[in-house]
């Protein structure tokens, strides 16, 4: 069953169809599973296996028209997308590229994510074939139109994004009876999944995290058998979700105790996630809550790069809360707020709510962490 109703699908397509045609392009080529799960409702694992390509098409004045391998037939069939044409897949020269091209054949301007974290789910040779059998199609750059129609959530979305962040932040607040010193990291994160789990997580495709004496040195390792020890700060980063939606935040916690050091480290961060609340506002720039929390921390990022994105249908989307990024905030974005910075040679600390901007205030949809370091004893 799709994870919203018929209407929400319809409201989607309706927006789409309205700018496709202020921008005149007469279709939408969609190939990756978050663009097609936002406009169809089609929510599977499958695309794990990168065998089989998958094709949507929206056109600018009709409903979408789904071109996939027929394994998807059925689970297709129980969204609102009635067009379904499918071809048995793998196939030895022809996935899918014929069907293909007969849809999009007498379209002028087909439209496709081609900038920032867009890629191509098919095989290129494939492109290549298609663009040559269509020489009459102009395929052009429609990043901006689909990040238009993403970043700013529905009430629904929103709804499924404030869920699984109450999920999340369920299962941090059972931290102190699932971490111990002695403890090894690999199983500090088994037990955290688990919980994530039982607190009503469909997935948990996402979960990084690190620990170390006053900080650590990087957020994105595999964990190893190394043991916690006292003194340590563990931070663990989820990225769990549901009905196809993330949350995306992190919590530290010292095991055993915390140094005076480490303890101001901790809230550096904190107060520069209140910098950040404090500027997220309508009107305001991704690059202006960058800024405000840029100035608590003394100008660094610990590395990263920028200070938070947008969230959703993926564990991070745009926009980027960083200095290039000039996007106007507007209610119903939702966005992680992330500063991070170095707190010794080698070590940083990083630390991250999930939040949705609206007409005032923004609403935190994570539970805000502890003002002072947590310590488990």
């Amino acid at each position: 069953m799709p994870d919203f109703p018929v209407a929400e699908y319809e409201a989607r397509l309706a927006r789409a169809q309205a700018m496709m045609r202020a921008e005149q392009i007469d279709a939408l080529f969609l190939t990756t599973d978050p663009e097609i799960r936002w406009f169809s409702g089609f929510r599977t694992a499958f695309w794990q296996s990168p065998t089989r390509p998958w094709f949507l098409i929206i056109p600018q004045n009709e409903e979408p028209v789904a071109v996939i391998p027929e394994i998807g037939a059925a689970l297709m069939a129980e969204t609102w997308v009635s067009d379904i044409r499918t071809w048995a897949s793998p196939h030895p020269d022809d996935d899918g590229i014929a069907l293909l091209a007969n849809a999009l054949r007498g379209y002028g301007s087909v439209g496709m994510p081609m900038g920032r974290s867009s890629m191509l789910r098919m095989p290129m040779n494939d492109f290549v074939r298609l663009r040559v059998g269509l020489e009459s199609v102009e395929f052009v750059d429609a990043s901006p139109l689909i990040r238009a129609l993403r970043m700013v959530k529905s009430p629904a979305e929103i709804e499924a994004l404030a869920a699984i962040c109450a999920t999340g932040s369920r299962a941090f607040g059972r931290a102190g009876d699932l971490f111990s010193e002695g403890m090894g990291l690999d199983a500090a994160f088994r037990a955290f999944r688990i919980a994530l789990l039982e607190e009503g997580a469909e997935e948990v495709p996402y979960l990084v995290g690190a620990a170390g004496p006053g900080g650590y040195a990087d957020v994105i390792s595999p964990p190893t058998n190394t043991p916690l020890r006292t003194g340590d700060v563990l931070m663990l980063d989820t990225g769990a979700s549901a009905r196809g939606y993330f949350c995306d935040f992190d919590r530290n916690f010292a095991i055993g105790y915390a140094d005076e050091a480490t303890k101001a480290a901790y809230q550096t961060l904190w107060q520069a996630t209140e910098a950040g609340l404090a500027a997220a506002r309508p009107g305001r720039t991704c690059a202006q809550v960058f800024s405000a929390m840029a100035k608590v921390i003394g100008g660094t990022s610990g590395g990263i790069g920028r200070l938070g994105h947008g969230l959703g249908t993926e564990l991070t989307e745009e926009p980027s809360l960083v200095g290039f990024d000039h996007t106007v905030l507007e209610p119903g974005m939702v966005l992680t707020l992330e500063p991070s910075m170095a707190v010794s040679e080698g070590r940083m600390m990083v630390h991250e709510e999930n939040f949705v901007v609206t007409d005032g205030p923004p609403r935190l949809l994570t539970e805000r962490a502890a003002p002072e370091l947590p310590v488990i004893v």
